[in-house]
């Protein structure tokens, strides 16, 4: 026999319902337009809700369910919520059975136990995915239980236009009729675009809903978005970090493997860091959930994975690693800060190589999905490059107009960026990409505008260009900023399957034969002035030399000199120059401080590290100076598991493509791998994978040009050597093999 039920208002004076509120949640009033929600729900209406998260969404219907007869059933795709959201109604002194989670992982007697708790009606909230509701012996079991209503949480996974599109959630009104109960459907979630919000309304079929939407203003977040540079993020980050001691906060990465490896860079430099993404262990990112929740750790770096449902209010600042695929998942991520109304630091980093990553990631879904895909991450990308105001930009797209000219509390307000025509100089860079027969990367068009004598531009005989040095009265990053800022304006576009190099685009064109004016903004300081720094304090990644002891690197580079001469080596086989830079900043005068030099393992401290750490030591008692190495950044060493896992396979002679398919990593990701383990001092065996897959004159070929080279570049060798002749990964083998055999 199928139930029915209705809840009724009548039977609920506003005394009662706040009497719930403060007896049980233990709250004096409600926030915001929670008690109007809850009495539409209470009034058996279908009710739409739209509240940023810290809004309290969950109250709206934790507190009518236990008011109403029957069981609330509320639908969500968040496990940790779901548990967390349990244990907290248990927790507020009720009886254990009144909240319960029904999925697959529940043992036989745990499942009796809740469906005995249903039975008998001491459950009032059930939670579960829409998985488990999809469940034939749900269904029927549903429809011998009296439900009071239905709650569907996150309710943005409905939409293919929402930022977390789960098709399950597509099933939900046809499994609630299959149930076959009169009763009303309470819709929430705290990211909705008008386009999503129409999505949810029309696929869950709400009947004439009372629509409640909250203002989507965060007052006490600060946005701000850094343009990322690769060599350089992972200082800016640490210096961040360093600033804001013992305040907790997230970082959100795109990729496990980046994940991984930012946990790890901030734990060697002293950093309270813990990593959780959907390919650790369960008990793993249980307990390092609780480890950040509890203080023991400070700071939580995350794939999307991690924050839904977390119930942490004082987390004070949220950084984006990598930009996010959309603007939704953006706020809702960075919605995290500042929950208690207290500070909260929203700083993303933003790159045009995220925007290819999401490109390419999205050419294997259909072309709808593609085009969805697209569209959203036009919207990121318009907002990474926005020069107005960032609160007024994130509430103009959730359908909300913000009033005031100026936040006082992004980037953009507080520090505008200057702005300048651009004419000439896009003029410049489309003729210069023209002029080279569009056959090159960002890079080598911007070397040939600053005129660069590098041995590449040389082969290249670049100097014979029209624009060669064109461009000269601008710096690198000048030129890359414009080039970025014409790939958004779609003047040019990269051709990813062919490595990246620069096309003029059909706007590109029109533009050449008619050009007109065009407004781009300078790039910031990589450090924005908020922390309250004087402009000329601020790191400039471009110039890391020019923080180095000039007279100590001149005699740092005399002496690899010599011994290179000793050892008949090439001197970066010795040192890398960036190593030697770091020396004449840190000024290492022991082995243990020279491990934590950039390019400097166990290995090459012990073969060569003793004449550099005498030299340095003498010079800073001679010259007495004031070493920083409080302010050393380290690298992290090679995790010592993945390092003899590789070591021994290739002691085994297990080919390099079984090797990175054991430890999911792509064969570039190898590459790096053992390019770090043999930077670090460490001597393998390639032979038996080199001598099957490389021929004998090619090996010959490119030990010889590495041996009288006077850069490692793989990519200088790539030209040297010839594009059309070899791969980059046979230079790349080749390269590991002749730094094992010859300077470790």
């Amino acid at each position: 026999m199928t139930m029915k039920g209705k809840p009724n208002m009548k039977q609920f004076s506003e005394k009662e319902i706040k009497k719930v509120l403060k007896e049980v949640f233990g709250f004096e009033r409600f926030k915001d337009k929670q008690y109007e929600i809850i009495t539409s729900l209470l009034d058996g209406n279908d009710t739409f809700v739209i509240m940023p998260t810290g809004g309290g969404k969950s109250l709206c219907y934790q507190l009518p369910a236990l008011l109403l007869d029957g069981t609330a059933i509320v639908i969500s795709p968040l496990i940790a919520l779901m548990k967390n959201q349990v244990d907290n109604i248990r927790n507020l002194g009720t009886e254990q059975g009144v909240a319960h989670v029904l999925n697959s992982t529940l043992s036989k007697s745990e499942l009796q136990a809740v469906h005995d708790d249903l039975v008998s009606g001491k459950t009032k909230i059930l939670y579960m995915a829409p998985e488990s509701l999809n469940k034939e012996q749900n269904v029927e079991f549903f429809q011998n239980i009296k439900i009071s209503f239905y709650a569907v949480d996150e309710a943005h996974c409905i939409s293919e236009w929402g930022h977390d599109f789960r098709p399950e959630y597509r099933r939900i009104r046809p499994i609630v009729e299959a149930i076959g109960q009169d009763v009303p459907i309470i819709a929430l979630t705290a990211t909705a675009t008008p386009k999503v919000q129409q999505d949810i309304i029309k696929n869950l079929r709400l009947k004439e809903p009372k629509i409640f939407i909250s203002s989507f203003n965060r007052p006490n977040l600060y946005y701000e978005v850094r343009p990322k540079y690769k060599k350089d993020v992972k200082k800016e980050l640490l210096k961040f970090i360093r600033e804001n001691e013992g305040k907790s906060g997230i970082i959100y990465c795109l990729s496990r493997k980046t994940t991984e490896e930012i946990a790890e860079f901030l734990v060697v430099n002293g950093i309270r860091a813990l990593p959780y993404h959907a390919g650790l262990e369960p008990e793993v990112r249980r307990k390092n959930q609780d480890m950040f929740l509890m203080e023991e750790a400070d700071v939580m770096v995350a794939t999307i994975a991690f924050g839904m449902g977390i119930d942490k209010p004082d987390i004070r600042y949220v950084i984006h690693f990598d930009m996010p695929r959309s603007l939704e998942s953006y706020y809702q991520e960075t919605g995290r800060a500042g929950r208690d109304g207290g500070e909260g630091k929203c700083i993303a980093y933003f790159s045009y190589d995220d925007v290819e990553k999401f490109e390419r990631f999205a050419k294997d879904k259909g072309v709808a999905e593609q085009e969805i895909a697209h569209q959203l991450l036009l919207e990121t990308v318009s907002y990474a490059e926005s020069s107005v105001c960032r609160r007024k930009q994130l509430l103009h797209y959730f359908g909300e107009e913000y009033h005031k000219e100026n936040c006082e509390n992004c980037d953009n307000c507080l520090h505008p960026r200057e702005s300048y025509n651009a004419r000439e100089q896009i003029l410049t860079v489309l003729q210069t990409i023209q002029e080279t027969q569009e056959q090159f990367k960002a890079k080598e068009i911007v070397e040939i505008l600053l005129g660069s004598k590098t041995p590449t531009m040389k082969k290249l005989k670049a100097d014979k260009l029209k624009s060669f040095g064109k461009g000269s009265e601008y710096d690198e990053r000048f030129w890359n900023s414009v080039i970025r800022q014409m790939l958004i304006q779609n003047l040019i576009a990269k051709d990813i399957e062919n490595y990246g190099v620069l096309k003029i685009s059909d706007k590109g064109k029109k533009f050449l034969k008619k050009p007109t004016d065009i407004i781009f903004f300078r790039d910031r300081d990589a450090f924005s002035k908020t922390s309250g720094e004087d402009e000329e304090d601020m790191f400039d990644p471009e110039n890391k030399s020019e923080g180095a002891d000039k007279v100590l690197l001149s005699m740092l580079k005399d002496l690899r000199k010599q011994i290179a001469k000793k050892e008949n080596l090439p001197p970066f086989v010795i040192f890398q120059d960036p190593s030697l830079e770091e020396m004449a900043i840190q000024y290492p005068i022991t082995l243990d401080e020279l491990k934590n030099i950039t390019g400097v393992g166990t290995g090459k401290a012990q073969k060569y590290g003793s004449p550099f750490i005498e030299l340095i030591k003498n010079y800073v008692e001679e010259n007495e100076i004031i070493r920083p190495m409080d302010m050393v950044v380290k690298a992290p060493v090679l995790k010592s598991s993945l390092k003899v896992f590789i070591i021994q396979a290739i002691d085994r002679k297990v080919p390099l493509e079984e090797i990175a398919a054991a430890k999911n990593l792509s064969f570039d990701e190898l590459l790096d791998e053992l390019e770090r383990i043999v930077s670090s001092g460490t001597k393998i065996d390639l032979d038996y994978y080199i001598s099957e897959y490389i021929d004998e004159y090619h090996q010959q070929e490119i030990i010889d040009y590495f041996r009288h080279a006077e850069t490692d570049s793989v990519e200088e060798a790539h030209v040297q050597l010839g594009e059309n002749e070899y791969t980059l990964e046979e230079i790349r083998l080749m390269r590991i093999k002749f730094l094992s055999d010859y300077g470790n």
